[in-house]
């Protein structure tokens, strides 16, 4: 079996009982069917393993409704097809409906990006009919005690890679990228401490944006100290290197998913999150921009289109940020080289949209996003891995941490708060394009990949001499 609804396997007959009940989008869903023949306990035990692999599901950021569509493939592995599943963002909520009905909840606390073990998570729940339910839970607390594949340090470096491939996909030279990656890493391991005191997430963003808007008030200082050209350390690139970074943790495409698959409830919290976290890093770049105006530095920026990097550079730029993102999300290692050509994909595109289309930056980033969530829908089923893994990484190269730096700035500098405030509603028209351009992709995908199933199959019984 594999994660897709369409794919081979006895729960494709099953997959067709799934049904919506009447009433909001928000009510849970249901399987329908006969009472299984497994006793109280054993049920229990069940709606025990599925309601710890949704926690886990959904502690990633995997959307509700194919984390909904898991857990009822994993519970009819099992026999158990009379269950009905709700969940919200902090909670599970799972029920079979019998004689003596059970239901359980289990609250969700943890949220941490390891999309190896995600991919674990999707591989339990296909391989639910080989398994009994004491296996299955054996190999679920295997899963969730193992430990990352990669050492943090690892994951410290790909976020410096990360920021130096932003700088150079900005059209940054080779210093601007040291100094967004050394930047990156001093934001990284000082989040990490603070994060080990428990700070909340919001502040640890005005903190991650303050400090690479500081390194940005430095070079501005430095330039005019010394005399230095304007174009040798914008400070706009290191910031904004360091800001997508710090975007690139927030769970956009799942709350987009969400909404458009009807759980309403559950993408307004995730949306809201997202926007609370954003306002933190505008928090800290405008904290820090105020403070440097008024302590006597002179704040200027640079244009990005008056630098020059070469197109090759910017679409290995975007392969570099994709594949160090996938890494220190904890990606399999061999699932990193197709997210490097997606993320070079996505760069391309973006730049075609940009000069060739003159579509603008959000048009051209819905295209850019639109072919990753194409991308993503068609590869995940062959690599057993999520389309959240592919297309949240592939997009990455696209999320606009230029756009909310120039918006800060040109309410601090100018003074220009209606000017600044369109910038930065057009920042979150990108982000919006970009997670309404994957989940459309990803949607359009759905049925080119039933249409090779179909295809596979039918090569498949010609081999055998077969026609049916």
């Amino acid at each position: 079996m594999t994660s897709d609804p369409n794919a081979r396997g006895p729960f494709r007959q099953r997959a067709r009982r799934v049904v919506r009940p009447e009433g909001p989008p928000t009510q849970p869903l249901a399987i329908r069917g006969l009472q299984s023949r497994l006793t109280a306990d054993e049920e229990r035990r069940v709606l025990d393993l599925i309601l710890r692999t949704g926690d886990a599901m959904i502690a990633t950021g995997a959307p509700v409704a194919d984390v909904t569509a898991a857990l009822l493939r994993l519970a009819a592995g099992f026999g158990v097809t009379r269950l009905q599943i709700d969940i919200t963002f902090i909670s599970i909520i799972a029920s079979i409906d019998r004689d003596d009905p059970i239901t359980k909840v289990r609250v969700i606390n943890l949220r941490n990006s390891d999309y190896s073990r995600l991919a674990d998570l999707f591989d339990l729940v296909d391989d639910a009919e080989s398994l009994t339910p004491d296996q299955a839970q054996r190999r679920l607390d295997q899963i969730l005690s193992a430990p990352h594949p990669y050492r943090r340090w690892i994951v410290t470096l790909a976020l410096g890679l990360m920021a130096s491939g932003v700088a150079l996909l900005l059209n940054g030279g080779p210093l601007v990228a040291l100094v967004a990656a050394v930047t990156t890493i001093v934001i990284d391991r000082t989040l990490r401490a603070v994060r080990r005191k428990g700070l909340p997430y919001l502040f640890q963003q005005i903190i991650g944006a303050g400090l690479a808007t500081v390194v940005g008030l430095a070079a501005l200082w430095a330039t005019d100290r010394f005399g230095w050209s304007p174009t040798l350390l914008p400070p706009s690139l290191i910031v904004a290197s360091g800001i997508v970074v710090l975007l690139a943790g927030l769970s956009l495409v799942g709350s987009a998913e969400d909404a458009i698959a009807g759980y309403p409830l559950t993408a307004a919290a995730r949306t809201y999150e997202v926007v609370l976290h954003t306002i933190g890093l505008v928090a800290g770049i405008g904290v820090m921009l105020d403070l440097g105006q008024r302590a006597g530095i002179p704040l200027t920026i640079v244009d990005p289109a008056n630098l020059t990097s070469p197109t090759t550079v910017q679409i290995l730029s975007g392969g570099l940020i994709a594949g160090t993102w996938s890494l220190a999300s904890y990606t399999r290692a061999r699932t990193i080289p197709v997210v490097v050509g997606v993320g070079m994909v996505a760069a391309g595109v973006l730049l075609l949209g940009r000069q060739a289309l003159d579509l603008g930056p959000v048009g051209s980033s819905f295209l850019a996003a639109l072919v990753v969530g194409l991308i993503a829908g068609g590869l995940s089923q062959p690599l057993r891995t999520p389309n959240l893994v592919i297309s949240v990484c592939g997009i990455t190269p696209l999320l606009p941490g230029l756009a909310i730096y120039n918006a800060m700035f040109r309410m601090v500098e100018a003074d220009d708060v209606v000017g600044g405030t369109g910038q930065l509603i057009e920042a979150f028209g990108i982000a919006l394009a970009l997670a309404a351009g994957v989940t459309l992709g990803e949607y359009l995908a759905t049925p080119l990949r039933s249409e090779t199933d179909r295809w596979q199959r039918r090569v498949a019984r010609r081999a055998r001499g077969t026609r049916s």
